[in-house]
């Protein structure tokens, strides 16, 4: 039998030496195992990443009280809002795992979605899911297999009398077993960006957080209602617009408090859905359109400066017209617009305040002390309500503690407005009685003083005093010091006589540079000299703040009366005529009228 010849395939393959036969079997095995490798690998990581997507249980302790989501959870935004429950809980979702403080982009007809495992240690006490805003639009809670379960739903959009738990803000059960872990989908609706933190709390320590919150915020209340009640009555006794602004402002900043912290839609509007879910808008743009009217009315901006009163003025009506426009806008448009036109109004509010205060308007200076916390304290908020910031204390707390500052700061400008009012009245009501230059008697109240001086003196048998005093170097102060210096002299000479006198004498500007002055009596007769030559030395002290010899010089004729057979008009005659004969370079400055 002849030898057999291999073909083909195996010919080919004897006809190969031993060691590349090897060599090609073993690179084959190696891309088997390689291919394999590869595949466990695959599996491995698609596992790993299978474990890693479900998020583990968050554990809530009664002992902690409080824990918020933080890093524990997952979170995904859906553009076009049409998802479902059955659909984001399937295996497809692509969620990305959260963090504290997170700031979710947000607009409408999107929504959030966050999801998280809840477990807890015992079953001594009841959980709530808080959601810290009150101005969020809608929150909608999913549980049980595949989010089955009925919803349990919150927010503006809907009236708080018909949420769960009517709260200031959405409080929703959660229903939760001993042992077994619970899967939670939470799917938000905001109009903007969506910054607050998800809290777990329990039915103990929500009781304690309430007791706190509702202590703060009664004293925030408490104050404005006082600062409100007081207000009212004071403006329509006093007729003074400015007061009546203020009550308007409180009384607008209370409802914006209470309409952002929820306050307004559990106890004030809670069947109001629409207004519920504007009045966050609407309400801070009316308030400061008030404050903007209250600094106009307070700052004497319109004589400083008429044309900047009128774009002030105008400022206030934009906000007015913003408030008006925003319902028909679109949603995305309303918090950022808000936050824009109140930011710009109280830095206007404040820079012109500065201005006149640097111009020496004094409400205006009290008016900026209250102005400026409550700039610092309106931009943590506005930060948020655009989505730079997210939902902390102080981005839910500074306004109401810097209105809470504000209001006592402005009752101080207001007094003292008050206060000038009834000053600059009581100057108007006695200029028939007084000198409106320097607040002295006039001429005809002094003569009915001095006429019933002479009886009185007479009747009680004693002396009194008269003086006239002349002031004679005006022309000289107007030569060397100006014409300024020249019309201070009679503001000089009256308050050095005010100083001279006692509370039951009196002093009166009779004429533009003549002087009276009654001492009341008993007064000895040998002090009478003394009087005239210590009022020239009174008015010839030094002033400070002028030159030395920028002083009065008077000329000063006096008398003891009750003269014999003589009235009040025959002795006021005689002392001016006692010194119209003094000749003008004359050095003497006191004449005594003999009887």
């Amino acid at each position: 039998m002849g030898p057999i010849v291999a073909t083909g395939h195996n010919a080919a393959k004897k006809r190969r030496p031993l060691g590349t036969l090897l060599n090609a079997d073993a690179r084959r095995a190696g891309t088997a195992w390689s291919l394999r490798l590869a595949l466990f690998l695959l599996a491995l990581w698609c596992t790993g990443a299978r474990a890693a997507d479900a998020a583990a249980p968050l554990v809530l302790d009664p002992a902690a009280g409080s824990v918020e989501l933080g890093a524990n959870g997952h979170w995904w935004l859906d553009p076009g809002g049409g998802s479902s429950v059955a659909q984001v809980a399937g295996g497809s979702t692509p969620w990305q795992p959260t963090a504290a403080g997170a700031v979710y982009p947000l607009r409408p007809g999107a929504a959030l979605w966050l999801r998280f495992v809840l477990a807890e240690s015992d079953h001594s006490e009841r959980w709530y899911l808080e959601v810290p805003y009150g101005g969020v639009n809608r929150v909608t809670l999913y549980t049980g297999p595949g989010g089955t379960a009925a919803p349990l739903e919150a927010g503006d959009s809907l009236a708080v009398a018909q949420w769960p738990l009517p709260h200031r803000h959405p409080l929703l059960p959660l229903e939760l077993s001993p042992g077994q872990s619970h899967t939670f989908w939470l799917r938000v609706e905001n109009s903007h960006a969506f910054g607050a933190p998800l809290l777990f709390t329990s039915e103990r320590a929500l009781l304690r957080e309430e007791q706190r919150g509702n202590l703060g915020i009664g004293i925030f209340f408490g104050l404005a209602g006082l600062a409100v009640l007081l207000a009212i009555p004071a403006a329509v006794w006093l007729r003074d617009r400015a007061i009546g602004w203020f009550a308007v402002m409180v009384t607008l900043a209370a409802l914006s408090q209470a309409s952002l912290t929820g306050i307004g839609g559990l106890h004030l509007w809670p069947h109001l859905v629409w207004w519920n879910d504007m009045a966050p808008f609407l309400l801070p743009l009316a308030a400061v359109a008030a404050l903007l009217a209250l600094q106009g009315s307070v700052v004497t901006l319109k004589a400083r400066s008429p044309r900047l009163h009128g774009l002030f003025n105008l400022l206030g009506l934009i906000c007015l017209g913003t408030a008006a426009l925003l319902p028909w806008l679109d949603n995305a448009w309303r918090a950022e617009l808000m936050a824009v036109v109140v930011g710009l109004a109280l830095a206007a509010g404040t820079g012109v305040t500065g201005w006149a205060a640097l111009r020496g308007d004094r409400p205006a200076l009290w008016m900026l002390a209250a102005m400026l916390p409550l700039a610092l304290g309106a931009a943590p908020p506005l930060l948020r309500g655009m989505g730079w910031l997210p939902l902390n204390f102080w981005t839910q707390n500074a306004l109401q503690l810097a209105l809470a500052l504000e209001i006592p700061l402005l009752m101080a400008p207001l007094l003292a407005r008050t206060e000038a009012r009834r000053e600059y009245g009581r100057r108007v009501a006695g200029l028939e009685r007084t000198d409106p230059a320097t607040g002295l008697l006039n001429d005809t109240v002094f003569r009915e003083r001095l006429r019933r001086l002479l009886v009185r003196s007479e009747r009680l048998r004693h002396h009194a005093v008269l003086l006239l005093v002349d002031i004679v170097n005006v022309e000289q102060i107007r030569r060397e010091f100006g014409n300024r210096a020249a019309q201070e002299l009679p503001l000089l000479v009256a308050g050095r006589l005010l100083a001279a006198a006692r509370e039951i004498d009196s002093v009166a500007r009779l004429d533009e540079h003549r002087f009276g002055m009654l001492i009341e009596g008993p007064v000895d007769l040998g002090e009478i000299a003394a009087n005239g030559p210590r009022v020239v030395a009174r008015c010839l002290m030094p002033y400070d703040g002028k030159p030395v010899a920028c002083v009065p010089q008077v000329r000063v004729a006096q008398a003891a009366v009750p003269l014999p057979g003589v009235d009040a008009d025959g002795v006021l005659r005689r002392l001016s005529g006692v010194l119209a004969a003094v000749p003008a370079d004359s050095r003497r400055a006191v004449f005594t009228l003999q009887n």
